[in-house]
């Protein structure tokens, strides 16, 4: 199963650097083609990978088209002939037999439409890292989270999450896929632009009947927050504005008004803990992001008429039919498997 690992790049030099040499010594000729898709960065990324990494292909894209779109630009360049890419981030390190058990997984499951590994924080190499983990998932209201991460509660990898299970979403920041169920769902969202993209995309996967999965047999160090800091408002206007996109796009009728109506009072609430935190730009990013989702809303009609017109699977297993905000904050209920 011939796969394409495409790191899309955006000024991120120092970045490709550290980590591409590990990709690069740690993925077999016989497994894969490492490809670095350079995002229209304005720093020395392309002067530096024709210099250090000549043997690297190069895919040069005219602007920042984000991650989503950047993505599907990229991929469409890559050529034929590659069973499944690998979305991987330019700051993720490899080691040695990382990709196999996900190779060998896919292979003898055709079935699963993608899959991830298990991600572990580069800088706590003892902890999972936030932007997957082990797995996502997701509940009744739209919020993501995974085995081994709810919100800001982060657990120490002490084998819990070892064996491989089915899952709501796989992280971008490590996502194989195969490349016809990519392009034969509409790969990933461009106007997303970043954030919660994936979500979107393997919400379609599993609607659509196909399975998802977590290989932790599988492991990678991310960094994880290089481009944008967990912090930044511009991240906490794209996470509100997509999260409500994706649940437009594909919340069952008889579910969707009555999810909205309590987001927006959730919303609302998150705003005024940003608020209380001295966090004025994030507070109103809120709000703009709403804003947002609303002038956006009528775009995406078509879409979500045909993702519900493309459903085979609902309800969705891996969505957690109640709120994850009442067992987290009220319950107390922090782990994964404490839910």
């Amino acid at each position: 199963m011939k796969t394409a690992i495409v790191i899309l790049n955006w000024n991120g030099a120092s970045m490709l650097r550290r980590f591409l040499p590990s990709v690069l010594a740690n993925t077999p000729a016989a497994l894969a083609d490492v490809i670095v898709a350079d995002n229209g960065s304005s720093d020395d990324s392309l002067a530096m990978l024709a210099t250090d990494f000549p043997a690297v292909e190069v895919i040069r894209l005219d602007r920042n088209y984000g991650f989503a779109e950047g993505y599907n630009q990229a991929l469409s360049r890559v050529g034929e002939g590659y069973d499944c890419y690998l979305l991987l981030n330019s700051d993720v390190e490899t080691p040695e037999g990382w990709l196999q058990p996900m190779v060998d997984y896919m292979t003898a499951h055709p079935e699963v439409a993608a899959c991830q590994p298990k991600l572990r924080a580069e800088h706590t190499p003892t902890h999972f890292e936030y932007a997957g983990a082990a797995g996502g998932f997701i509940d009744m209201l739209g919020y993501p989270y995974c085995r081994g991460r709810i919100f800001d509660t982060v657990e120490k990898d002490e084998g819990q999450y070892d064996t491989v299970a089915d899952v709501f979403w796989a992280t971008g920041a490590a996502l194989l896929i195969r490349s016809a169920v990519y392009w034969a769902v509409g790969g990933l969202d461009g106007r997303f632009f970043a954030h919660q993209e994936e979500i979107d995309l393997c919400w379609r996967l599993r609607a659509r009947g196909h399975r998802i999965v977590c290989v932790p047999q599988s492991v990678v160090y991310h960094v994880g927050g290089g481009t944008l800091p967990k912090e930044n408002p511009r991240k906490t206007f794209l996470n509100f504005r997509n999260n409500l996109l994706l649940l437009y796009k594909n919340l069952p009728a008889r579910r969707l008004r009555r999810v909205l109506f309590i987001r927006f009072w959730l919303d609302a609430l998150a705003s005024l803990v940003f608020l209380m935190k001295g966090e004025g730009a994030s507070f109103c990013a809120v709000w703009q992001g709403r804003r947002a989702f609303r002038q956006m809303k009528p775009d995406f009609k078509s879409d979500r008429a045909a993702n519900l017109a493309a459903t085979t699977l609902d309800p969705i297993p891996e969505q957690r039919p109640g709120c994850l905000l009442v067992a987290y904050y009220l319950k107390r209920r922090k782990t994964f498997g404490n839910l």
